[in-house]
């Protein structure tokens, strides 16, 4: 198996990389289409349990340290004979000589080869474009960063996911309240009932995705979510062609912490939804117990973006799927104090015209 394994276009040779907008592999110089599953054979030897070494390369000129050579990759492009430089995680990339998209094979051997991949639907001029849209709807954005702040990289990026199923059994028990008020002539009252509630089910999860790349921030990961699993592939590396790709450096036993806190959430919110009718509902006491638990390894699409403003970096992500964009920007305190000194006035007004409406009554 190669080190570095490279698509090319039977027809002239070019390299070809997965096009969203088609959700096929395309070449670029002569425009033939080709269907990712005609190029299964390139993952042949993917379940195979072995890898070869990789190719470890340091500065001629001063020693690496032990614990930085231990985190470099170097690998040389069949197309240019460049070298291209990587960490111990990186799966797929491009040449920066020549740009051809490459991917590390052997990152994918064995139980590294993941189960499921969701293929990029949007590409990055979609990704330019829910950054402005993102920046439109931003009230107390300073209206210079829309001019001022410049995209300094935009990177599509397969980012590696455990994905959980379980079966819960919960019992849940609540504390609520329901308030009368009346009055007569004399005096207002106020009548508050309290009430015990106690739900009990059983409820299923399938596809609770975790973040298995310590290098992306949780949680910008879960806050592009959700995914729609209907779109999900089969792996094969042809989807990684064009795009960069990690492998999981979180194990799956590393992330059940995470995911057993995700459905423990979701679970007291899906039986708190069916307490209604309330005018106060507090949790008492909670039992939720998981079973059956399973995981699955799977690449999901995100469009990296980061720029600059005023020397400070911004960073923001796209869900390359569904579209869904965020990020933290700066604020312009003078109109923060502008709209809140509005919404003050709004409020007075209101409370001022409610008294005038009591009084004439």
């Amino acid at each position: 198996m190669s080190t570095l394994q490279e698509y090319k276009c039977p027809c002239c040779g070019g390299a070809i990389a997965f096009d969203s907008g088609l959700q096929k592999m395309k070449c670029p110089y002569c425009d033939t289409e080709f269907e990712v599953e005609s190029l299964l054979g390139y993952d042949k030897d993917l379940n195979s349990e072995g890898a070869e070494n990789l190719i470890w390369e340091t500065n001629p000129g001063s020693q690496w340290q032990e614990d930085e050579a231990g985190n470099i990759r170097s690998y040389v492009c069949k197309s240019c004979g460049g070298e291209i430089i990587g960490d111990e995680n990186t799966a797929a990339t491009s040449c920066p000589y020549c740009g051809n998209p490459v991917v590390m094979m052997q990152q994918f051997t064995g139980n590294l080869k993941p189960d499921y991949i969701i293929p990029f639907k949007l590409d990055k001029n979609s990704a330019k474009q829910g950054l402005l849209g993102h920046l439109m709807k931003k009230k107390l954005l300073p209206k210079v960063f829309k001019d001022e702040n410049h995209i300094d990289e935009v990177k599509g990026i397969y980012v590696p996911f455990w994905l959980f199923d379980a079966d819960v059994n919960a019992d849940i028990r609540y504390r609520a309240t329901k308030v009368h008020y009346w009055s007569d002539s004399r005096y207002d009252y106020t009548e508050t009932s309290f009430y015990s509630i106690f739900r009990s089910g059983n409820i299923g999860f399938e596809h609770v995705p975790v973040d298995g790349s310590s290098k992306m921030p949780d949680d910008l990961m879960e806050s592009v979510e959700p995914y729609n699993f209907a779109d999900v592939k089969d792996f094969q590396t042809a989807y990684l062609a064009g795009y960069v790709a990690d492998k999981y450096d979180v194990t799956a036993e590393q992330s059940i912490t995470r995911a057993n806190e995700r459905i423990k959430t979701s679970t007291e919110q899906s039986f708190a939804s069916t307490v209604q009718g309330y005018a106060t509902v507090t949790p008492e006491a909670s039992n939720v117990r998981l079973s059956n638990g399973k995981a699955k390894y799977a690449l999901f699409p995100i469009w990296l973006l980061n720029t600059t403003w005023k020397d400070k970096k911004y960073t923001f992500a796209m869900n390359g799927q569904t579209g869904k964009f965020v990020g933290d920007l700066p604020m312009d305190k003078g109109a923060y104090w502008k709209w809140r000194a509005i919404y003050t006035l709004i409020f007075a007004v209101l409370i001022f015209g409610v008294r005038c409406l009591f009084q004439l009554f």
